[in-house]
């Protein structure tokens, strides 16, 4: 068993400069496999996109939505049928209110006292009632005949065709690109309902018009048709009546360029406001990505350097003061590059240690072979190989302890903690220790509180390790019937364990010293070599894997007089 010594062990690794050297000795020996060599093209450092992965996906996202929302909203189809249904309402007022003016005043008593529709009458106050409204207006008589249109004149040189025709456009060629395209494209995305083709005859009869023929029967007609340019012509035809008698139908007809222009200019409104939109969220987007993506790669940069520097002390930018998660990556990565140079010291630490502990059990070993090859005294001899034994039997504890250290880290790191009692294991090691004991061994006494739950969570194999060390220093220091005393006790949420002997304790400036690696301590009389200075430093660790601690100090009486050492174990109760 070992003597007071720790310091967390670490398992040796080989130098970067020699891992090469042995690559190169192994590929250079017979048979050998070949070292395998990353590709050029992978090593090469890659380059840096203009726009990272990051930043597109956020634009994508944000501005995905944006376009969505505004799509949906540019297509507006349910204001462009309220609109439409708008304009049939006033159409279908207009069409009744020129229907009973010339119910009135066009409509006369003939020759032989029946009343008829006075043409010349009708024509006159039809041109003059649809000259405001710029719209159409047609005339039929009972017969199906076009009485009048307010489209043409009839006069010496025949009949004229009227066409009211836009102002002049006040915008300037690119507006107008903008809007031809804007049509254009409206033209194929949006999908109005089919409507029957508006065709008109050069000469025009009341049978080409379906709601004029059901307006004779004596009701008001409305009448959707496609202009066949992505425009509607809307028609209301109303009956001319002079007591209940129909004389003629009035047919009002007007295209839904006013409709297209109002939703137009209410899609034009939106794209303006989808433009200043799309700015901001572009910008806000960059931002939003700029402050994830470029800590990110400040950070991975870090990592790289890190990864391929030769020095340990590589500074991870600090971004904790954000208080996000980027801030959680800054102080991790900073945590395991501390640590990692930590370690990579420790490491080096140890390798060096290793090497004078083993270092100096082979130079007695060499000193007594090469002087026992020269002393022919016999007695002189045995005392030399008994020196080469001691030697001997040195390095095997040594190396078995180094083994054992070096393989803990892993071993703890992988094996899986159990559920077991505190107070058995110690009753069990008591009951063992207890059936091997010999006359002139201390004697062992183990207290545990009453009552107490000494349930934790661990590996009972290693607990044994580091109890069985503690009672073996204690005994080593315990002048013969002495008692070493074990207690247990409960302390909250933690299981304390106290190993306290009646030895000579040990000095206030090694309290900590003692858990060093390597570091012995002898008791009087004890041969040199014959622990290897890693048990406390073991235990320790094992302590600290089970998220507990293993500290040293003395017993001590009123006048302030040494009675002996004390080991305290802290262990987390399940």
């Amino acid at each position: 068993m070992d003597g007071r010594s720790t310091a967390t062990a670490i398992a040796p690794t080989v130098p970067a400069s020699s891992a090469a050297a042995a690559t190169q000795a192994r590929a250079a020996e017979p048979g050998a496999a070949p070292a395998r060599v990353r590709p050029r093209a992978l090593r090469r450092k890659r380059r840096r996109p203009l726009i990272s992965p990051l930043t597109r996906r956020v634009l994508t996202v944000n501005v995905f939505a944006l376009g969505t929302l505004v799509a949906g909203v540019l297509y507006l189809g349910q204001y462009e049928d309220r609109l439409i249904t708008t304009e049939l309402q006033a159409l279908r007022t207009q069409a009744e209110i020129f229907a009973g003016a010339l119910g009135q005043g066009a409509i006369g008593s003939g020759p032989d006292g029946t009343q008829q529709l006075q043409d010349d009458v009708a024509r006159s106050m039809l041109r003059r009632l649809v000259e405001p409204t710029r719209g159409r207006a047609r005339l039929y008589g009972s017969d199906g005949s076009l009485i009048v249109d307010s489209r043409s004149l009839v006069g010496p040189g025949g009949v004229v065709e009227m066409e009211y025709l836009t102002p002049p456009a006040e915008t300037g060629i690119v507006e107008r690109t903008v809007f031809a395209a804007y049509d254009s494209i409206m033209r194929i995305v949006q999908s109005r309902r089919e409507y029957e083709r508006y065709v008109e005859k050069p000469v025009q009869h009341a049978t080409d018009y379906e709601e004029v023929i059901e307006a004779f029967a004596g009701e008001t007609v409305n009448a959707l048709r496609s202009d066949g340019h992505g425009g509607l012509v809307i028609g209301v035809a109303a009956p001319v009546q002079r007591f209940k008698q129909i004389h003629a139908v009035v047919l009002l007809t007007e295209n839904s360029a006013n409709i297209d222009d109002a939703v137009r200019q209410v899609r034009l409104d939106i794209l303006k406001v989808f433009l200043l939109a799309l700015t901001v969220t572009v910008a806000l987007s960059l931002y939003l990505a700029g402050t994830i993506a470029r800590p990110v790669r400040r950070l991975a940069a870090a990592a790289e350097r890190v990864r391929r520097g030769r020095g340990r002390n590589r500074a991870i930018p600090d971004f904790t003061w954000r208080g996000d998660e980027i801030g959680d990556l800054s102080s991790a990565l900073g945590d395991m590059t501390r640590a990692l140079g930590e370690r990579m010291e420790a490491i080096e630490s140890f390798a060096a240690d290793v090497a004078h502990e083993i270092k100096n059990p082979l130079t007695s070993l060499r000193s007594a072979v090469e002087t026992a090859a020269k002393v022919e005294n016999p007695e002189q001899q045995r005392h030399l190989m008994q020196i080469i034994l001691d030697d001997v039997q040195r390095l095997d504890r040594l190396i078995s302890d180094i083994s054992d250290a070096s393989r803990l880290d892993a071993e703890l790191m992988r094996a899986r903690m159990e559920r077991l009692d505190l107070g058995k294991l110690l009753q069990t090691l008591v009951s063992i220790r207890a059936d091997t004991a010999t006359a002139d061994q201390p004697k062992l006494a183990l207290t545990l509180q009453d009552g107490a739950d000494f349930t934790i969570a661990g590996l009972e194999g290693r607990l044994v390790e580091v109890f069985e060390n503690l009672i073996s220093n204690a005994f080593s220091f315990s002048p013969p019937g002495s008692t070493v005393h074990i207690s247990a006790r409960r302390e909250g949420d933690e299981v304390a364990v106290e190993v306290e002997d009646e030895g000579p304790g040990i000095p206030d400036a090694n309290l900590e010293t003692i858990f060093q690696r390597f570091y012995t301590e002898r008791p009087e009389g004890e041969r040199f070599g014959k622990h290897s200075g890693l048990g406390l430093s073991i235990s320790r660790q094992i302590c600290e894997a089970h998220g507990g601690t293993l500290a040293a100090s003395n017993r001590r009486d009123e006048k302030d007089q040494i009675l002996g050492a004390r080991f305290t174990v802290r262990l987390p109760a399940e």
